[in-house]
C-alpha cells in the first residue's frame, strides 16, 4: 500500500508535468480539477506513504523507500534537462528509466525479502530482478507510446513525442535514419505539438528501419535476465508469479 501510494503520487505529478490529459482511459486529474489541485493531493500521497512507513519502525524500510523516491526525482530532472536533445545516448536514457520507473519497482521486490527477513543475497536478488523488470517495462511502455492504440493503451499517444521526451525507439530511429530524415524529425520534435500527420510519419520511419522491433528486443533481454536472477529461489507459487509479471511486460499491448 506504501508503495502505490508512492507510485499514485508520482502519477498525479508527472501528469502535470507532461500536460497529460489521459490517465487509464479516463480523464487525467489535473484535467478534471486543475494542476494545483493534482499537486497537492500529490504531496498528501508522498507525506502518507512517508509516514506508514515510519510506523513500521524499520529502517531499512524507510531507506529503501526514501533512497527510491530520491531517485525517481533525480530521474525527473535528467529528463527534463535532456528533452529536445537529439544527442544523448542510451545510456543516458537507461539511467533515466532506471531512476524515474525501475527503482521503485526494485524498492518493492527488495522490501518484500526485507519484510520476510531474508538474507542479504535474497535482497539483492530480488532487488535487480526488480531494476530489470522496471526497465523492460519502461522500454516497452516508451515504445507503446509510438504503436499502441488510444483506446487500449489508456493515455495519449504520442505524448513522449510531443513533450520532447527522446526515448529508445526514437534513439534508434535517428541513429539509423538518413541525414534527412534525421532534421525532418528535429523539425517535428522542436516545432511544438506534433500533428496527427507528423506522428504517422514518425511511426512509419520507426517500422521502416526497425526501431520498435530494436527496442522491443532490448525489452526481452531485460525480461530473461530478470527472470535468471529467479533462478536462485526454490519453485514457488510466489516465484511463478513474478516470472508471469516479467512475461506481462513485454506482452502487453497496453
Amino acid at each position: 500500500s506504501i508503495v502505490e501510494f508512492i507510485h499514485t503520487a508520482t502519477l498525479l505529478h508527472d501528469d502535470v508535468i507532461d500536460q497529460g490529459e489521459m490517465r487509464r482511459g479516463r480523464k487525467a486529474a489535473r484535467a478534471l480539477w486543475g494542476n494545483h489541485p493534482s499537486i497537492l493531493v500529490g504531496d498528501y500521497l508522498y507525506v502518507s506513504a512517508a509516514t506508514h512507513s515510519l510506523s513500521l519502525n524499520n529502517n531499512e524500510v524507510n531507506y529503501a523507500l526514501l533512497g527510491a523516491c530520491r531517485r525517481m526525482i533525480e530521474g525527473e530532472m535528467i529528463q527534463f534537462s535532456c528533452r529536445s536533445n537529439l544527442n544523448i545516448k542510451d545510456e543516458e536514457y537507461l539511467r533515466i528509466i532506471q531512476n524515474k520507473t525501475a527503482s521503485l519497482i526494485s524498492a518493492a521486490c527488495c522490501l518484500g525479502a526485507i519484510i520476510a527477513n531474508g538474507t542479504e543475497r535474497d535482497k539483492g536478488l530480488l532487488g535487480r530482478f526488480g531494476m530489470d523488470l522496471g526497465t523492460a517495462f519502461q522500454v516497452a511502455d516508451d515504445t507503446l507510446d509510438y504503436t499502441a492504440e488510444n483506446d487500449l493503451f489508456g493515455k495519449t499517444i504520442g505524448n513522449d513525442l510531443q513533450e520532447g521526451k527522446i526515448t529508445l525507439p526514437l534513439l534508434h530511429l535517428l541513429g539509423a535514419c538518413s541525414p534527412a530524415e534525421k532534421d525532418q524529425i528535429k523539425r517535428i520534435i522542436t516545432g511544438g505539438e506534433p500533428r496527427s500527420g507528423e506522428l504517422g510519419t514518425v511511426r512509419e520511419l520507426m517500422n521502416r528501419y526497425g526501431s520498435v522491433a530494436y527496442s522491443m528486443e532490448v525489452a526481452h533481454r531485460y525480461v530473461n535476465h530478470a527472470k535468471s536472477l529467479l533462478d536462485g529461489f526454490d519453485d514457488s507459487p510466489h516465484k511463478r508469479a513474478l516470472q508471469a509479471i516479467a512475461d506481462y511486460v513485454v506482452t502487453r499491448d497496453h
